[in-house]
């Protein structure tokens, strides 16, 4: 196994179990190991520090493994792995009530790169470093033995493979293709997902929970869902009783299973209006208009992919809570989000108290909004830490 040493005054993160080691960070490679291999990382003085894939072309050269120099990372330090990590979400999915969820959250579950998402009796995965790439076809394996899918289906389409040699994928990796409607039930809710096709890995679970408590507020009340997507926010307040429900999003695709998810769960359309339409665009459009909602959802894309982005981030969250604000009636709320790594809670209450400056309104935070545990948040590996939410209310 090929040696990777450490530059001396730089063992302190790797001590604390961080499982990353950036490029600048590394003395010396003792020999030439292909993008993926699993190396020995040594201190300075030559002692063991851990296992970790290798790659010399992103700017995270080692992702670690393992610590414990008398443990083989081999096929079944994988294949536990995995197992660990489904086990932990069985009592998630023991209810009967939900069926969809993360099995596997890369770091966070000591699997970095790895993604596993499941839809009923479906899997989605992205492989997103050079290493898991290597030992896929032990994951797959194990994830056969473990849940006997009807598809393994790779959604491998991230630009961050770049960053790593690899190219975009989207393709079969067991069983058949999944079908274009892949019917799933998330708190009682039903809901089609187009996994081939679909945003990311096919569907958002990481808002469960918040879809859910939100809805608490939604009875009665008009309600503005921003970036809608497949309409979580919407369905669950549509069920809760709300008056009536807007939808936003620009994605055609989405609108129309939107559209099929209100009528999967015999929800009432005529107290919905779906709009295809840039969310920026569209809040202008509703503040010309004069048009007023009790409850408004933003639920954006990822602003600040990293932290050289953050400045410019802050701006683009500014100016849209600043005009949802403008929309809400006095004392309605807000439910607003993040899901920029690179933002933190204390950074994203300064924008919206910002936000709340420019429009000439007062604002109250009465919940904080989180990702739910089967997106769990390792504690040496505080990045992981990406989902987070506040509802306020707005004067």
């Amino acid at each position: 196994m090929i040696d990777v040493i450490l530059k001396k005054g730089k063992e302190k993160a790797v001590i604390q179990r961080h499982p990353w080691v950036f490029s600048g960070a590394v003395e010396v490679v003792k020999g030439k190991p292909a993008n993926g291999d699993i190396v020995r990382l040594k201190n300075a003085k030559g002692e063991f520090m851990a296992y970790g894939f290798y790659n010399h072309q992103s700017r995270v050269a080692l992702r670690l493994l393992e610590w414990n120099e008398g443990i083989a990372v081999d096929d079944n330090w994988f294949r536990n792995k995995v197992k660990v990590a489904v086990n932990s979400r069985a009592e998630l999915l023991s209810s009967g009530q939900t069926n969809t969820c993360r099995l596997i959250f890369s770091e966070a579950d000591y699997l970095p790169g790895l993604i596993v998402d499941k839809y009923a009796n479906h899997l989605a995965v992205q492989v997103l470093t050079s290493g898991i790439e290597k030992v896929m076809p032990v994951i797959i394996d194990e994830l056969q033995n473990l849940l006997n899918p009807e598809s393994i289906f790779d959604k491998s389409d991230a630009s961050s493979r770049q960053h790593e040699g690899l190219e975009t994928t989207n393709t079969v990796l067991s069983g058949t293709t999944p079908p274009e409607s892949v019917e799933v039930l998330e708190n009682g809710i039903l809901y089609n997902v187009n996994i081939a096709e679909g945003q990311k890995s096919g569907f958002y679970c990481d808002q469960r929970d918040n879809r859910r408590i939100l809805a608490n507020y939604t009875k009665g009340k008009t309600v503005l869902d921003c970036f809608s997507y497949t309409g979580g926010f919407t369905l669950n307040s549509l069920l809760n009783g709300a008056a009536a429900v807007t939808s936003v999003d620009s994605s055609a695709l989405a609108i129309e299973t939107l559209k099929e998810n209100i009528k999967l769960n015999k929800l009432d359309s005529t107290k919905h209006n779906a709009i295809q339409s840039d969310v920026n665009k569209q809040l202008r459009v509703f503040k010309d208009n004069g048009d007023k909602f009790d409850v408004i959802v933003l639920d954006p894309p990822k602003y600040a992919p990293s932290r050289s982005a953050l400045d410019r981030a802050s701006r683009a969250y500014k100016d849209l809570n600043r005009l949802a604000m403008l929309l809400l009636n006095e004392g309605g709320l807000l439910a607003t989000f993040s899901c920029s790594g690179a933002m933190d809670m204390e950074s994203f209450k300064q924008v919206l108290a910002w936000a709340a400056l420019d429009a000439g309104k007062q604002v109250q935070f009465i919940y904080q909004f989180c990702q739910p545990e089967d997106h769990p948040i390792r504690s040496s590996f505080p990045e992981g830490e990406y989902l987070k939410g506040l509802l306020c209310r707005v004067f």
